[in-house]
Order: C-alpha cells, then structure tokens, then sequence
C-alpha cells in the first residue's frame, strides 16, 4: 500500500513539474513574440536580427528559473509582459516600430475620453494580447498558490539553454554596431532593452517639464514693438489638430471639404509647412516656443509666445479645446494672463463664442488669442455636429481596411467643419469696425489613413510618412492690417510657396504684431522679406535629436505623395 503511495505521489509530483515546465516555455514564446514579429518589422540588418531572438530569448529563460518558484517569476516579469503587450497593440496600429519614448508620453498625457476612444477601435488587437498574457499571468498565479516547483533537471537545462542563448547572442552586436549608422544598437534595436531606455527618456522629460517654471523664472525676450496700429489690435493664433494638407480642398484634394475658405481671395495658404513632431505633446510646444528642433533643451528655459505678447503689452488669452495634458502645452500655456479649458461636447466654434464674449466685455486695446482646436483628433466622427456630416455613411467603426470609406468620410467631414469654424473666425474679425486684425492657423501634424499599402493609421507613431509630416497652415489679414502693415501682408504672399516647418509659427506671429526681442529671427517668419528659403529643415526624433525628414522612415511612396502635394523636400 505504501509503495502505491509512492508512485502516485511521484507520479503527481512528475505531472506538476511537466506543468510548470510547459508554463516556463508558455513564458518564453508570449515574450519573445514581438521580438520575432520586430525582426520582420524593422529594417535591422542581420546580425542585429540574431542579437534581437538570442539574447531576449536566453535572457527570459533564465530569468524564468532564477528561482525554483517559476510562477513568482513569471509574476517579477510583469513589466515585460506589459512592454510586449504595448509592443503588440503598437505593432497592430502602426505596422511597425518598437514602443517609443513619445508613446509612453501620450499614455501618461492623454486624456480617458481619448484613449477609450481610440481603444474602442483597436480592440483585435487588445483581445489578442489579452488572450495571450492573461492565461499566462493567471496559471503563474495558480503555481504560486498550490506552491509548486519547477524540477532541478530542467531548471537547471532551462537555465543552461539560456546562457547558451544569450551568449551566442551578445557577439553579434559586434558587428551589429559596426554595420549601424547610428551606433545604438543596443539601445535602438533589442527589445525590450530599447524599450527600457525610453522609459528612462520619458521620465527625464517629465523632470525636466515638472522643474520648467524654476528653470524659466528668469527668461525674457525684452520684447518690445516697433511699430503699431491706433486704436484695438487682436491677433489670433489658431493650433489646429491633425489636419493633414491632403484633405483640405485648398491643397488640391478632390472633395469639397474646404467651400468657405476656398471662396474668400484674402486668405494666405501656406503649401509647404511640415511639422517638427507627429506628437501633440512635442509639436504644440514646439509651436507656440521660439525654440528650434536642434534647441531642444532650451525648450525648459524659455518661456513661450503668450509671454512674449505679455512683454509686447498685450492682454492675452489661451483657449483650449482639449483637456489640460500635464504636459509643455500646459505651462506654455499658462504663460498666458486668462486660461480657459472649454468642456463637451468640445466642438471647435465653442472657442469662437468664447473668443466674442471676452472682445465685447474686455476694454485692452491690445489682444492676442491662442484657440487650441479639437479639430481631426480621432474619433472624426465625434469633432463635428451633425449638421456637417455631408460625407456618408460616417459612423465609428473598427480600424481596418474594409471600414477606409467611413474612416475617410468621418475625417472630411471634420475638415469640413474646421473650414466653417476658419470662415465664421475671419467673417466676425472682418465684421470688427475699425479693428486692426490678423489671424494665423498651422496643424500641429498630420493624420495616416490607411492610405496605402502600409495600411497606417493616425499619427504619433516613431516613423513618419509624407500624410503625418504636410499640413494645412494659412494667415488672414483685416483689409485695416493691410492699410497699417502693408509689408507683412504682402510678404506672407511671397512666401506662400516657402519651404517651412511648424517652427516659423511662432516667429510669423511675432512679426504680424511687429514685435522684435531675444529669441526672435526675422529669417525665420513667413511675414517678413527676410525670410530664409534655404534654412534646414529638420524634425525632432523620438530621442529628441533634430534630423533631417527624410531620416524619419519616409521612403519613395512618400517621395511620390510630396511630388503630388508641392512639398519640395530634398534628401539630405
């Protein structure tokens, strides 16, 4: 009977420790998935490749039966299985790229309403990793529950493999470093160590957002006007929301989606304005700060353009359309004397009723407004009322290619009503007797709508394409502007076809109201002849450096939609 017993209690004893073996490789394979997946993602060369499977793979091996208690270890790897969680649902949205430090920013910046928005659409991808990790963290908790232990024989095999593994792996970074321009591959192409990294650079850009109002406490432009007009002077700086430029009708789009505009012989269009960052929380700041992509750092030493208007004289005004991010935007936009962040149903003409009451109840002669627009933040379908819905069926649907027309037609119908909230802000300028006005409105970045063969959607991802990069950016000047500042005027004409980035923004607004101070470059504003056609164009990276354009994953399908778009962008 005893030694019944005995056999049954090995046999048990076998079977769990089959079972916590079998989880031990579950482990391994759900982990290095995105590795596998990445390797045919990425133009890695081959050596990074076998550096990319071999030492992620050993490394998770060993990790696994670094204690006799797999399931505790399974459980201490938690940060890693949500690095390729997030990996994956990246992957499924973007088509490729690892986890970038801009997109643990829009994690921590983005407001609720926005991610389950955006959640509610990507949720294949979100059941996939959720089927995948789930299971696995559940039987790791089982294991640790009943005690159970992973045998010694294939703890200690397990462990071995591993080391093999992971020493196999390390000499190709070798020539993996030898073979990269970048001379990172470490840090750029293993996962998840270059996940790791941007985490730390996440980290250390919200210390140094966090410490911006000591370490611009002593910052000022010295601003002062050379020139002004008699009498009320408004300037409004419109920050518009992913607004590429192919789908306004003024840049050439087949539809309709921009009549008003289109209609009125006074408006400036700028052609050729790419962004320095498919990032709100990096281009709006970037916008609204005189610094350019290759300042970066100076961006938590100077203050911003409702400072500089403070400096000029001006009472000035910061109206949002979107919650307030914790981000930049925040403390630039704090600069400003009167903050306002509207609520739902957050349609962009709330900024232009806003905008009226404050004109008719303030007596300062002098006023600049900053509306930071909704605009064609994803949803579409939830950025305009219903009365613009011309473009049907327009529905929220799931992202993917059998939903492209409704997708499409939800985000014309958005250009459609930033063109009506455009038209309605000049038509009550222009309505002003007697009032000194100009008006300038930029996108912060561009949009991807599935629109090709990549099958990329929305923006913020860390490789670019052309429909992120271009967008719609225009100036309006009051027929009583024209008369006082003829020569702003009349050079934002010349320049309309100037190559320029989202870096001019802030310099253009400047020279509209005729301010001159530190920080501030004449070559580099759309309204002044001094304007450098020739200035570098360049675009802040993931790891905040300043690249060239063509150094953000654009490739010739991009080269042919610039050809069609006007946008003369030579490689570098």
């Amino acid at each position: 009977m005893s030694d019944k017993l005995d056999r049954e209690l090995r046999r048990r004893m076998k079977t769990r420790s089959r079972f916590t073996t079998l989880l031990v490789l579950y482990f391994c394979a759900a982990l290095i998935l995105p590795n596998c997946i990445l390797a045919n993602t990425e133009h890695y060369g081959w050596w990074s490749v076998e550096a990319l499977i071999l030492m992620p793979l050993g490394f998770y091996m060993m990790w696994s039966v670094a204690l006799r208690r797999s399931g505790v270890m399974i459980w201490l790897a938690f940060p890693f299985i949500f690095f390729c969680a997030f990996q994956i649902v990246l992957l499924y949205l973007f088509g490729n790229s690892i986890v970038a430090t801009d997109m643990f920013t829009n994690v921590l910046t983005t407001n609720p309403g926005e991610a389950g928005e955006l959640l509610s659409n990507i949720y294949p991808s979100v059941l996939f990793v959720c089927a995948l990790y789930v299971p696995l963290l559940w039987l790791a908790a089982r294991e640790i529950a009943h005690r159970r232990y992973i045998s010694r024989t294939t703890r200690l095999t397990t462990g071995l493999t591993g080391a093999a593994l992971f020493a196999l792996g390390t000499p190709a970074l070798w020539p993996a470093y030898r073979a990269s321009d970048t001379r990172h591959v470490l840090r750029d192409e293993v996962f998840p160590v270059n996940v790791i990294y941007n985490v730390g650079l996440c980290a250390s850009e919200f210390r140094k957002t966090s410490r911006f109002e000591r370490t611009s406490a002593d910052f000022t432009y010295a601003a002062e006007r050379t020139a002004e007009a008699p009498g009320r002077e408004i300037y409004v700086y419109i920050i518009g929301e992913a607004s590429r430029a192919m789908n306004w009708q003024l840049y050439g789009y087949e539809r309709p989606t921009t009549p008003r505009l289109a209609e009125l012989d006074d408006v400036v269009l700028f052609r050729d304005v790419l962004t320095q960052s498919n990032t709100t929380h990096k281009s709006v700041p970037l916008i609204l700060s005189s610094v350019d992509t290759h300042e970066h750092e100076e961006l938590y030493r100077r203050r911003g353009l409702p400072a500089l208007f403070n400096e000029a004289g001006f009472e000035t005004w910061f109206l949002s359309n979107q919650a307030p991010q914790g981000a930049m935007i925040d403390h630039l936009a704090h600069d400003a004397r009167h903050v306002e962040y509207l609520g739902a149903p957050r349609f962009d003409e709330q900024l232009l009723d806003s905008m009226k009451r404050i004109v008719a109840s303030c007596t300062a002669p002098k006023l600049l407004f900053i509306l930071h627009c909704y605009g064609s933040h994803f949803s579409y379908h939830q950025r305009y009322p219903r009365r613009f819905a011309r473009y049907l069926p327009d529905d929220d649907v799931a992202i993917s290619e059998q939903n492209i027309e409704r997708i499409r037609n939800a985000y014309d119908n958005s250009v459609l009503y930033t063109d009506h909230f455009l038209a309605e802000t000049i038509g009550y300028l222009r309505s002003l007797d007697g009032v000194c006005s100009a008006l300038l409105y930029c996108a912060d970045h561009g949009e991807d709508l599935l629109d090709d063969e990549r099958r990329r959607f929305l923006h913020a991802s860390p490789t670019t394409t052309a429909y992120q990069l271009h967008v719609a950016a225009l100036a309006w000047f009051s027929e009583a502007y024209r008369q006082r500042f003829p020569a702003q005027a009349e050079a934002a004409c010349r320049n309309s076809d100037a190559p320029a980035t989202t870096h001019a923004l802030f310099h253009t607004m400047a020279g509209m109201a005729s301010i001159r101070g530190n920080h501030i470059s004449r070559e580099a504003s759309l309204v002044d002849t001094l304007y450098d056609r020739r200035a570098p164009r360049r675009y802040l990276n993931d790891h905040n450096e300043a690249v060239p354009h063509w150094h953000t994953g654009l490739d010739s399908r991009d080269s042919a939609v610039f050809a069609r778009s006007g946008v003369r962008l030579e490689r570098p």
